[in-house]
């Protein structure tokens, strides 16, 4: 597995990924013009655990599974989905995101006492450059709510990768469909709280199939097919492989906003993106060169 190049049925799936991934932020933004955003982030989860649930064996303990749930389901996409509901643009949320890359590792480091790399500081100033860049050239692009809830989405995503390591090898379309129950669970009490039950009947009530549709894609092809497939391309070839191939997500996000909501790709923008790619491409692809490097 180690020196092999990726087959080229190998390669379409990973593209196929990371453009389910991308393209998601635009589905996203349709389903959120019909629906409520909490109400929408549970019927998500609701039917990602049901009726998959039925059919995978529990793969980790409850604790685990609760609070993978929760991070992923509330922190990350009950944080995007408010985000995305006025607050920022689908383009500018796939790439903010991303950022979840360095909330990991600092999370990490915060358990295991690892310091941080010179790599890691200049990979980590590119990209708050970047967002600095963005906040300044919005003009209603995003707002600073929005940036504040789509970071926190990222922080809630890097929690989930910390929570599923401690889970260890396990199938992770199982891990998924069955921590989706908490996450459905929370979700919906935040939705009848915040939301209120009348919102709520109303924006499913007057939501069409193409409503319906979106919601299903995000449920089956966003996250059983998306983590299933990530997850079989893992354990064929190396992670070093694999991983630096989600830096192509923001480019399909932030195509598919462009050529289907005709968000516009301004220079300011584009720099800002380059900005943060770069960090994250520093962060993820150094420390793989520098271990092929001879001293």
């Amino acid at each position: 597995m180690s020196g092999q190049p990726l087959k080229p049925s190998h390669a379409l799936l990973a593209l196929a990924v990371i453009a389910v991934w991308g393209t998601n932020f635009v589905i996203m933004k349709f389903a959120l013009g019909h629906l409520p955003p909490l109400t929408l982030a549970a019927l998500r989860f609701t039917f990602a655990a049901f009726p998959a649930i039925l059919f995978c064996r529990r793969p980790a303990g409850w604790g685990n599974l609760a609070a993978y749930g929760l991070s992923i389901g509330v922190g990350q996409f009950g944080c995007i989905y408010v985000a995305m509901n006025g607050h920022i643009s689908p383009g500018l949320a796939s790439l903010v995101i991303q950022v979840q890359a360095f909330f990991t590792i600092g999370l990490a480091m915060a358990l295991t006492g690892e310091r941080v790399k010179g790599f890691q500081v200049v990979a980590l100033l590119l990209a708050g450059a970047g967002l600095g860049w963005l906040m300044v050239h919005a003009n209603g692009d995003v707002t600073p709510l929005g940036l504040g809830l789509t970071l926190a989405a990222a922080l809630g995503w890097a929690g989930g990768n910390i929570i599923a390591r401690r889970a260890g090898r396990v199938n992770m379309v199982a891990y998924v469909v069955w921590s989706s129950l908490f996450a459905a669970a929370a979700l919906t009490a935040l939705a009848v709280a915040l939301e209120g039950p009348s919102a709520m009947a109303a924006g499913i009530g007057g939501a069409d199939a193409a409503t319906w549709a979106a919601v299903l894609w995000q449920s089956f092809g966003n996250s059983l097919f998306g983590y299933a497939a990530w997850a079989w391309l893992l354990a064929r070839h190396p992670a070093a492989m694999i991983s630096p191939l989600s830096l192509l997500v923001p480019v399909f996000g932030m195509g598919a906003s462009a050529l289907v909501l005709h968000e516009g790709l301004q220079p300011w923008k584009l720099t800002a993106a380059g900005l943060v790619l770069s960090g994250l491409a520093i962060n993820t692809l150094w420390p793989m060169w520098h271990r092929r490097t001879p001293a």
